[in-house]
């Protein structure tokens, strides 16, 4: 895809999320939630997690999205979407065939099989992801199949109509419809939401505005952030497969990934008042405040050394 403008979607603009209208009650009932529901994905973390979030495959996600007018929440659920459909999609190839790989040669042939299939489906399971998690977001577009089928001829991708619902169905019918999964702009705006409304004097709009920024660009450095962070605490410039292995905590910890993406907007925004914001997120989620500024610290380093977010 070129990097500009192929398809022109005229639909209305994409909403910002409204702060300070939600009740405290229903507040801290959704936070509670959220961070119940990122201890258990924690639990069961493998060391796979995240492969799907390499850079090429986000950039190709975030800017199917941009040219399809989509708030940036759509992105971050579509690529969610994508990694858990892929790991279940590929179980299930893997399942499917079992039994019937008998030497090595056999193996080859059978992995080599696997990769053509997901080679030849793959394009289109990133847009289904991104038409499922459209539907989804209360504040965007919906990506029908109307649309996509014009974006599909405004690139020059061969599909039919057809083939694009069954590629959706696959998608939906693989996770058992069950979509229903936090994204990390959702730990964002929600912890966002119990700032603001624990200090007042918090500006929350304009934090807000930085986060989608920051959280981009760590998305789209997310293997280089990580590995500086993996680094930094383990003191080893060359951390073994364990050590990398037992991280993975700490890469897919969306409430930690939270609560550091908001600690450098605010240090971007002003930093006389970032390690009050860094205080109140400790207070709010339980995340030391050393952890906190260690996130926010390597962050910044990347983003200081990159020409522009």
């Amino acid at each position: 895809m070129a990097g500009s403008t192929m398809f022109s979607l005229h639909t209305r603009e994409p909403m910002n999320p409204r702060f300070g209208e939600v009740s405290l009650d229903i507040l801290t009932d959704i936070l509670s939630n959220l961070n119940n529901r990122n201890k258990s994905n924690l639990e069961s973390v493998s060391d796979l997690c995240g492969c799907l979030k390499e850079r090429r495959i986000v950039e190709c996600v975030f800017h199917l999205c941009e040219e399809l007018g989509l708030n940036p929440a759509v992105g971050y659920q579509a690529i969610e979407i994508l990694e858990r459909f892929m790991a279940k999609y590929i179980e299930h190839l893997i399942r499917s065939q079992k039994g019937q790989v008998a030497s090595s040669e056999d193996t080859g042939k059978f992995e080599e099989l696997i990769f053509q299939t997901l080679k030849k489906k793959f394009f289109l399971s990133i847009l289904s992801s991104v038409q499922i998690a459209s539907k989804l977001d209360l504040y965007s577009n919906v990506v029908n199949n109307d649309i996509a089928m014009r974006f599909l001829q405004a690139v020059g991708y061969p599909c039919s109509k057809e083939q694009l619902l069954v590629s959706e169905i696959l998608v939906l019918k693989t996770l058992n419809f069950n979509l229903n999964v936090p994204n990390p702009l959702t730990y964002v705006e929600t912890l966002l939401e119990v700032l603001g409304h624990n200090d007042a004097s918090v500006p929350v709009a304009q934090l807000h505005q930085l986060c989608v920024r920051v959280l981009q660009f760590i998305y789209l450095q997310r293997e280089t952030i990580y590995n500086s962070l993996l680094k930094s605490a383990t003191g080893c410039s060359s951390p073994s497969h364990e050590q990398r292995a037992k991280f993975v905590s700490v890469t897919e910890d969306f409430m930690l990934l939270g609560v550091g993406v908001i600690a450098v907007a605010a240090f971007i925004h002003h930093i006389s008042t970032w390690e009050k914001v860094v205080e109140e997120l400790t207070g709010i989620t339980g995340i030391s405040g050393q952890s906190i500024m260690d996130f926010a610290y390597v962050t910044l380093i990347h983003i200081t050394k990159t020409k522009s977010v």
